[in-house]
């Protein structure tokens, strides 16, 4: 299953697509833009252009009050060949004290129709954090090419990075990292094939409570190792002020969610989504059993399509 959908909000504001024919509001018009600060600005090349991202970039600048803006999503940045999103990075980090309200940041919300997850060509998006240390939301779509140094950031609450192979020098930035107000963290794992290379050892500073004071959101997701995951999750010391488990889109068998049974205590998450699974139907019906006042996630169940391990194969990859 790739990405097909584009999100209709973010940071829980309304997503309005920003295109360069789009005029600043005239008195006595009957749609004019909306206020700055009311929507997710979306900029994307989602149709046939001149124009590079620099002058898109510029003219919604022009056209926007920036000083009211809250969030922006990036989705397609090339208007034609695949280009780095490195140039992306630095417009928006040079012009941050133009965004002084900036909140949450989306960069490469892309659908697999324009561009394959794994065809995203990313660069380091450090600067982008260093330039904005009063934002609170950061979501990273794409991962090859990826990189990410350790930081410090006092805002930040949420960090989510989707990828069909997440590199571990990515994971261990996020580990090394002092993000005091981080309440949620998601991570899309990926697959060797594609660049995941993450070790359980990379994800034992987020396991073992000592780093991530607020997290109360954990997604560790779209795994081959996800059986391997949730067992280290059953015993993890984070768990306990977790409220909520994202241990979806992988290859997690019934091993797994034995392991996940056999551990601590599951009852006080509020939610534990595992879809896109191999578990048997005894076991979902074992997890809904255990866990009665836990909204589980069980849908996209796959197990009668891979009796074979060799055949499971997580949501997203390429």
């Amino acid at each position: 299953m790739a990405v097909s959908r584009h999100l209709e909000r973010f940071h829980e504001l309304p997503i309005h697509e920003f295109t360069p024919d789009d005029a600043p509001p005239q008195p006595g018009d009957a749609r004019p833009l909306p206020d700055a600060g009311a929507v997710a600005w979306r900029l994307s090349f989602d149709h046939d252009t001149e124009q590079d991202f620099a002058q898109l970039w510029q003219s919604f600048l022009e056209k926007v009050d920036p000083a009211g803006v809250r969030a922006v999503v990036i989705g397609s940045w090339w208007p034609d060949d695949y280009t780095s999103v490195r140039p992306v990075v630095e417009a928006i980090a040079a012009d941050a004290r133009r965004l002084p309200a900036l909140e949450a940041l989306f960069l490469g919300e892309v659908t697999y129709d324009a561009c394959e997850i794994s065809w995203l060509e990313m660069d380091d998006v450090t600067p982008l954090l260093n330039a904005f240390p009063g934002l609170k939301s950061l979501a990273v779509r794409g991962g090859s090419g990826l990189v990410l140094k350790p930081v410090r950031h006092d805002a930040l609450t949420s960090l989510r990075f989707e990828a069909g192979g997440l590199p571990a020098t990515v994971v261990q930035a996020i580990a090394g990292s002092e993000l005091p107000a981080l309440e949620g963290l998601h991570l899309w794992l990926g697959v060797d094939e594609y660049g995941g290379d993450a070790s359980l050892d990379d994800l034992a500073p987020f396991l073992d409570g000592s780093r991530l004071p607020r997290l109360r959101h954990l997604g560790l997701a779209n795994s081959e190792l996800q059986d391997e995951i949730a067992a280290a999750v059953a015993h993890a010391p984070v768990v306990a002020r977790l409220e909520t488990l994202d241990l979806s889109m992988g290859v997690l068998s019934d091993d797994g969610a034995t392991a996940l049974l056999e551990g601590q205590p599951l009852t006080h998450l509020r939610s534990l989504d595992l879809h896109h699974h191999y578990l048997s139907d005894a076991m979902m019906e074992r997890l809904c059993e255990a866990l009665p006042g836990v909204e589980i996630d069980l849908s996209d169940a796959e197990a009668d399509e891979a009796e074979d391990e060799d055949d499971r194969y997580v949501s997203v990859a390429e």
